[in-house]
């Protein structure tokens, strides 16, 4: 590893709320963000305590990485996420209410749509991906993924995620990714669903050589 290049790790649990207000600051002129909270006054406090919900939900049953600084972050959701007892299921759902408040009714259409394209088969899904505004540019973002993306291809898994910003397709698209096709939320912005498809690895090339 070069000095240029971020080093990643796993989050630790006590550096979330910090990886939240990070994500909450990378995704404040976010087009389905501002659908979501619409009023700037307050959006920022309210992505972070949503953030911190989110990345707390994956870090159980995924990955969540930033770089040694805490420039940026990366949530996954790994494949074929277990069921919640009832238990968990209600206090997650109680937990959700009380972070969106009056947004719950703008992420409930979001989530209805943008389910409508995840592919069914098991796949990796990159549910978040953000890197503070003063460090965008500089490499994070793509080291940010590489851990999971060399999973994929070790495993050969699928990757999936959506871009809520057409500018960013370019980014995805260097690292494998293609738009699947192009959602509009009712009232909203459009959502680009992306696809990656795993790549040959030599292990994998040595097994069907």
């Amino acid at each position: 590893m070069t000095a240029t290049e971020p080093s990643i790790r796993e989050l630790p649990p006590g550096e979330r709320s910090a990886a939240a207000r990070v994500l909450a600051l990378a995704f404040a002129d976010d087009p389905v963000m501002e659908f979501l909270f619409p009023r700037p006054q307050g959006r920022t406090r309210r992505l972070a305590a949503f953030y911190r919900l989110v990345i707390r939900l994956l870090a159980e049953h995924g990955r969540v990485h930033t770089d040694s600084t805490l420039r940026g972050v990366a949530a996954w959701q790994a494949p074929a996420p277990p069921r919640l007892d009832r238990w968990r299921r209600a206090r997650t759902t109680l937990s959700l209410l009380a972070v969106l408040r009056s947004a719950t009714t703008r992420a409930s259409i979001l989530n209805d749509v943008v389910m409508t394209a995840h592919p069914r088969e098991a796949h990796w899904y990159l549910a978040l991906l953000g890197t503070g505004p003063a460090h965008q540019g500089q490499g994070v973002g793509s080291a940010l993924l590489a851990p999971v993306l060399h999973r994929c291809d070790a495993l050969q898994l699928p990757a999936y995620l959506e871009s809520s910003k057409e500018s960013n397709i370019p980014f995805y698209e260097r690292h494998g990714f293609q738009v699947t096709c192009e959602l509009v939320i009712p009232d909203g912005p459009r959502v680009w669903p992306m696809l990656r498809e795993p790549r040959a690895t030599r292990r994998t090339r040595s097994a069907v050589g």
